[in-house]
């Protein structure tokens, strides 16, 4: 989910208290807790984790203007992965790596992919391979310049043992900060953990409960008891719901850190930069705070059911019917879940108009 996802809906939840509302329509701005709780965990994650998270090894293919430089920087990055996935397998120590991006000036980046994983198998089946495709000219959108295509090169190694990718097999890099992966052997296979410094304890229940213990604690000197306690409630909701929102993706979330140390599988229903899902969240967030609104006041102009059924079901009937078709249908490109996804979404993410 955008970030803009994650703060109406926390705002949402805030309106689903009477008391709230209350306070709201004298013109109090608690509600607003709930949308800065829902921000916090990437906020958190984009603004401090990730810059005091250590790299054991950093790949920067280089500037790869043309055929030649292209071709040298896929065996490059190629080589680079398979020594730190070697090193982990061989001495059973976790290797962080940063697959740097290839910019090439202020609106140009040269694209290149990374395959790992039993998708990338040998052709007779044993082992696994790494590929390093050197790709096109593209423009910070994304968008391939014209020609550039036939710059490209394809660098390939094969490995004596088995590589296991949860989240994909295939990672597009181009714009923006380039992606971390972790190798950790785990029995006679090493396992690729993208990210590994993103939904980690920032994306954890127990902290959105005691973060919202926190602020409720600090309401409470502030405004009293009862202003303390919604408060708390209202930041604790927001930060809640974002880690939820977020279980329904793939990357997944440490759901109960610091009891649990690993990822929970994410449900893998959307991916974070997907329109339709996003303006779905955001609209049903928006009808639920209008319906709160009513329903809380001292007008009652909405009647519930014939509302609901129209402002959220209707769009959700048709809308996340047709999002689910197209899906089927036509499978969405790994550029866009993959490259665009993680860090690049992230950047946008935690951009200042989330």
């Amino acid at each position: 989910m955008k970030g803009i996802a994650h703060f109406v809906t926390g705002v949402a939840l805030a309106t689903c208290f009477p008391d709230i509302v209350g306070l709201a329509r004298a013109g109090s701005l608690l509600p607003v807790l709930g949308g800065v709780g829902g921000l916090l965990p990437d906020l958190l994650d984009f603004r401090f984790v990730r810059y005091f998270t250590s790299t054991d090894t950093e790949i920067d293919p280089g500037p790869a203007l043309d055929g030649s430089s292209a071709t040298a920087a896929a065996e490059f990055v190629v080589d680079a992965l398979v020594e730190a996935m070697r090193e982990a397998y061989e001495s059973g120590r976790p290797c962080r790596v940063i697959a740097h991006t290839v910019q090439l000036g202020p609106d140009l980046w040269r694209r290149y992919t990374i395959s790992l994983g039993q998708a990338a198998r040998a052709a007779d089946g044993t082992g696994s391979v790494v590929r390093v495709e050197v790709g096109p000219l593209v423009s910070t959108s994304g968008v391939s310049l014209v020609g550039s295509t036939e710059d490209g090169a394809l660098a390939e190694r094969g490995l004596d043992f088995d590589v296991a990718a949860p989240y994909s097999h295939r990672y597009v890099i181009d714009g923006f900060t380039g992606p971390t992966f972790t190798f950790t052997r785990e029995g006679d296979h090493v396992v690729v953990t993208f990210l590994d410094w993103h939904h980690r304890w920032t994306h954890s229940l127990v902290l959105a409960g005691a973060i919202g213990a926190a602020v409720g604690a600090l309401g409470a000197q502030l405004a009293g008891p009862a202003i303390g306690a919604l408060s708390g409630a209202l930041f604790a909701s927001g930060y809640a719901a974002h880690v939820l929102e977020d279980q329904l993706g793939h990357l997944g979330c440490n759901l109960f850190w610091p009891i649990t140390r690993r990822r929970v599988p994410g449900l893998g229903l959307l991916h974070a930069g997907e329109a339709i899902p996003n303006f779905l969240v955001v609209w049903t967030a928006l009808a639920l705070i209008l319906y709160n609104l009513d329903r809380f006041g001292a007008q009652g102009y909405l009647t519930s059911g014939p509302f609901l059924a129209l402002a959220v079901g209707l769009p959700w009937l048709f809308l996340g019917g047709a999002h689910l078709i197209r899906r089927r249908a036509t499978p969405i490109p790994e550029h866009t879940e993959m490259a665009e996804g993680a860090e690049r979404l992230a950047e946008i993410q935690a951009a200042p108009e989330d």
